[in-house]
């Protein structure tokens, strides 16, 4: 499996132009009808949506839970990344979706990053090799109902801690505690 397919798809690039062109192709997207509709400049702000179609209905007719979940998945590990740049290692780790309703029509998710909490991660990172960040996002239908309810932990770490030589590993496991 190729390393980083989603940045080598989008060019290597970072930018919130090259994003917002290119990840409405994106195959996961594409092909469940996901459509990302704005991404601010600065990362900090990404709005998407889903209308339903046959072929991301379930059995019942309404929005297939997959497909609502996809909806939500990449945005917050790619705002923290842009946010803090070059120098950080940002991975999705876990996340879970509460269905709250039938997802009909046209559904949609709001992802909001705000300084205060990039602030908070940089500051964590000052004393912790890792922080594990939560954000949370709700999709809604076409009345502002929610219909899902998704939490996202992210694992963040700075790049430099990261790097370690092949003696400096043998010698941190021989070392007593």
């Amino acid at each position: 499996m190729p390393r980083n397919v989603l940045p080598n798809f989008l060019g290597g690039l970072r930018s919130s132009n090259a994003i917002h062109r290119w990840i409405n192709f994106w195959p996961p997207f594409f092909f469940a009808g996901i459509r990302v509709t704005h991404i601010a400049k600065d990362m900090k702000s990404v709005d998407v949506e889903m209308k339903l179609r046959w072929w991301n209905a379930n059995y019942v007719g309404t929005h297939f839970g997959g497909s609502l979940f996809a909806m939500t998945d990449p945005f917050y590990m790619l705002m923290v990344m842009a946010n803090l740049g070059a120098d950080y290692i940002v991975w999705d780790k876990a996340a879970t979706i509460r269905y709250r309703r039938p997802g009909k029509g046209t559904v949609r998710a709001e992802f909001r990053l705000t300084d205060s909490q990039i602030d908070d991660i940089r500051e964590k990172l000052k004393t912790l090799i890792k922080y594990e960040p939560v954000f949370k996002v709700d999709v809604k239908d076409e009345q502002g109902t929610v219909i899902a309810e998704v939490e996202k932990l992210l694992y963040v770490r700075k790049k430099q801690e990261e790097k370690m030589t092949a003696e400096e590993a043998r010698k941190s496991a021989q070392t007593p505690l």
